[in-house]
This record gives C-alpha cells, structure tokens and sequence, in this order.
C-alpha cells in the first residue's frame, strides 16, 4: 500500500477480499496528514474473482458482439441480471462498514470514509487475466464478429451517509469528488486497450438507479461510444473546414448571444445548447480549452466545485408542485477526449439532463427516436434557460 497526496486530498489504494482495487480519497482529518489511514483489509470470504473453478476453467468476462447493421459494439453482461436492486437501508453495499462489527457484505471495509472509488462487483467491462483482445467470428460467420469485453467499470462513491446527494455535499467534498474523477482519467487513459473513459452519475427512481446510496460511475471502454465516435467526427470536420476548435466556437457564439448562458464563473460556463434535445438539459465548460479533467489546473477545479454545485441548485428547483420543489431526477456525465485519438480536436464538457418533462410526467422516447434516433424536443432551448436563470 502506498499513499499519495495532491491538492489536499490522499489517496490510498488497496485491494477487496476477491482481487478488486479500492482508493480511499480523503480530505479530512487524521487521513488527509496520513496520520491515520482507514481499514485497508477486507474480511469478507469472498474467492478471487479469477480463480479458476473446480474443474479449472477460469470465470469468462462480459463479451463484446459488433451490431453488423452499425457496427457499434454491445457489450453482452448476463451477470448483472441478478445485480444487486433497491436493498433495504441495512444492506446497503455502499454504505461504512458499521462500527466493531467483524463482518458485513458491503463494498467499503472502512467504517467512516470521505470519497470512495472501488471496481465494481457486477461489471459491463472487465478485463480477464490471460485473455487476448482479439476479434474472432462466432460459429465461423464473417458478420458476427466477437473480442472480449476488456474494460473496466468503477463506482465512485460520494459520501459516506445514505441519505446525502451530490448537490448536499460541501464545495471541499466536491472538489475531492473532482480529484477523484480526475486521477482515475489519468488512470484509465493510461490502461492498455482503453480508449475512452466516461464519468457519469445517475440520479434518481425515474432514471432508472437501483442504489440511492450518492455515487456515479467510470466506464473505460476498449473502443469508442457511438456519440463519442460522431462528436469527434464532427469537430474534425469542423477543423478542416475552418481550422478552428469546434468547441471553442460553439462556447463563443453562446457567450456572443447570452439567451442560452444560464452561469458564469471565473473558470466555467454553462448553458442551454442551440439544439437540446431533453427537456431540461445543460452543457458546462471550461472557459480555458482543455481535453479531459486531468489537464485543469488547482484554480479550475476549486471553481468547478462552486460552480457545479451552484448548478444543481438551481436543477433542483427547476420543477415545482404544490409549491414544493422537485428533485430533479438526472444523467450527468463528462465528455472527455479519447485516450489515443483526436485530442488536438476536443473540448471538455459536461452534459447534464432529465428525463421529467413536468411535475410526475416523463419524456418517454417516441417510435421515431428510439427507434431511428430522430429527436423531437417538447419544448425549446430558451425556456429552459429562462427557468434557470429566474433560479440565480
């Protein structure tokens, strides 16, 4: 076990009972100093995840199939059918160990921990030790092609209590929160085989969560996601055309016109894009252009604390019913730029969304958009915005 710390926060890595790592990221005291650190062990009688079973075939991972008529990859993880769903408040897997307890099956040994980020126990990617990631055909036909699902899913846990959101913790925690996503980026980009890694975090029944316990998750997918693999195409487009950054342009025209700017800080903008497709959705991005979260530097990071949480604020009073507000039931997540391709031509963005389109009705997805992805709106840009801003 090794400790480092960077920007007031320590991280420590270790491993749970079944091989799976595990990094503490503190920013309070006695870990932060290191004058103390939490439980590193795991006292669960779980088996290595890999070891090979009785008649000594070793676990397969989760597959990856290429849709022939798309050519995007699925990634096929039957074992997460029986993931765990909605446990009672005393089965939580995210929750501390409880105190002077010798056992319990939760994911943190540690009975008290700032952020949390462990690999995750049902994944959709997983790397297997020993396991090529080479194409191969199934059952011999030249359009089913097959590889191994060779990637990696984390769960970052935000806070130790239950109860909290991520809009309820401290800036201080939030910026550890930043850290953590930041140093597992750098992480993952660095990881032979991946070629894009996506934080994201999931809010809320209507979503769809199965935890309410406060965490997101990273994928680090060995090929780039369909809307990844179009936005780059796109912003590559767009430099042969101008020689210009597809993002920064997109942030000007939104800053020249100001309809659509919801928040402005020192280091960050968020807006309502020109074309949104959800019916509460917001884009915030850097000022500075970046690639991904590891290139911003101490200053955008602490702004981005304020400025996210200021953010959902305002998300979570953008619905009211019988005067009461709604807690915005939310997809998040970081566009990053890819591990090993077109860097030069990406922005960092975080693209924030609801599925609630009024107080107790949702935007379920039309024939025409889940099934050709030609998107309706059900209301405009500049009514989203002009909620937002009546929330400052």
């Amino acid at each position: 076990m090794t400790s480092d710390t960077r920007a007031h926060v320590r991280i420590t890595p270790t491993h749970l009972a079944d091989g799976r790592e595990l990094f503490y990221f503190d920013d309070s005291e006695p870990y932060v100093s290191g004058a103390a650190t939490r439980r590193l062990d795991d006292p669960r009688p779980l088996p290595d995840r890999f070891a090979p079973d009785e008649d000594g075939h070793v676990p397969a991972g989760p597959e990856l199939r290429r849709d022939p008529l798309t050519g995007e990859w699925i990634a096929m993880a039957a074992h997460r059918m029986n993931r765990t769903f909605l446990p009672p408040a005393d089965a939580n897997p995210l929750a501390p160990a409880r105190p002077g307890a010798t056992y319990q099956d939760g994911e943190i040994p540690a009975d008290a921990y700032d952020v949390v980020v462990f690999e995750n126990r049902f994944p959709s990617l997983m790397r297997v030790p020993g396991v090529t990631d080479e194409v191969a055909l199934q059952d011999g036909e030249e359009l089913w092609q097959t590889r191994p699902a060779a990637g990696r899913c984390e769960v970052v846990c935000f806070s130790s209590d239950p109860t909290a959101s991520l809009r309820t913790v401290s800036p201080q925690r939030m910026r550890t929160i930043i850290e953590a996503w930041a140093h597992r980026t750098e992480a993952l980009n660095a990881t032979e085989g991946i070629e894009q890694v996506f934080a994201f975090e999931n809010r809320g029944k209507e979503i769809g969560v199965t935890l309410h316990h406060p965490h997101g998750q990273i994928y680090a997918l060995p090929y780039l996601a369909p809307r990844t693999a179009a936005m780059l195409a796109t912003a590559q487009e767009h430099r042969a055309a101008t020689g210009r950054l597809l993002g920064r342009d997109v942030l000007e025209a939104e800053l020249r016109h100001g309809a659509r700017v919801v928040l402005e800080s020192e280091h960050w903008v968020a807006y309502v894009p020109f074309a949104a497709r959800w019916p509460v959705e917001v884009h915030l991005v850097p000022r500075r252009d970046v690639p991904d979260l590891p290139a911003l530097t101490d200053d955008e990071r602490a702004d981005l604390a304020t400025t996210y949480l200021e953010l959902l604020r305002r998300l979570d009073l953008f619905f009211v019913d019988d005067e009461t507000a709604i807690p915005l039931p939310y997809i998040s997540g970081w566009h990053q730029a890819p591990a090993r391709q077109g860097r030069d031509d990406w922005r960092l963005s975080l693209q924030i969304f609801s599925v609630l389109r009024a107080p107790g009705k949702l935007k379920y997805l039309a024939g025409v958009e889940s099934g050709v992805a030609a998107w309706v709106s059900d209301t405009t840009p500049e009514r989203i915005a002009n909620r937002l801003k009546e929330l400052a």
